[in-house]
């Protein structure tokens, strides 16, 4: 089974993703559903993606909750730098932040919830000193930004995929 579907799991998920954006579960749609399935697992086999470890659950909970209490307050945030200028010009600048992680899989997470926070975007990765640059929409302290993507995110995403 492995061989003629190397990502069951990952098979199931986007059929039943496309059949959730389909709206119908007729069978035309399950089966052109079922070929790009099968295509999307075969094509994520050809890139060969590295084994992940997926350990400690609840620090992924945790994590999640985190995560969804930051974005709850970061759009509040950013809601109020639009509705409610301040007077004088605001300072969004890029803060270099060192990273320790190096897994794939946790570097990409890490990227996912600092994009998907707003006020904050992921810019680039440097492999060579193992840095990312962040970019804030209202900066006022670069240092603050360090501890809390070292603490709050990289420290939880380590113990979840290391």
């Amino acid at each position: 089974m492995r061989r003629w579907l190397p990502y069951p799991v990952i098979a199931l998920g986007l059929l039943g993703m496309w059949l959730l954006l389909r709206g119908s579960v007729s069978a035309g749609s399950i089966l052109l559903g079922g070929v790009f399935a099968i295509g999307g697992a075969w094509a994520l086999s050809a890139l060969e993606p590295p084994r992940m470890r997926f350990r400690r659950p609840r620090a992924a909970l945790e994590l999640a909750w985190v995560v969804l209490k930051e974005i709850v307050r970061s759009n509040d945030a950013v809601a109020r730098i639009i509705l409610r200028p301040r007077p004088g010009p605001r300072t969004s600048g890029f803060v270099r932040i060192p990273l320790d992680m190096r897994t794939p899989y946790g570097l990409a997470t890490l990227a996912c919830i600092i994009t998907a926070t707003p006020g904050t975007i992921w810019v680039e990765y440097d492999s060579a000193d193992n840095s990312m640059l962040l970019h804030v929409l209202d900066l006022i302290d670069e240092e603050e930004w360090v501890r809390i993507v070292k603490g709050r995110y990289e420290k939880p995403l380590m113990e979840i995929f290391q």
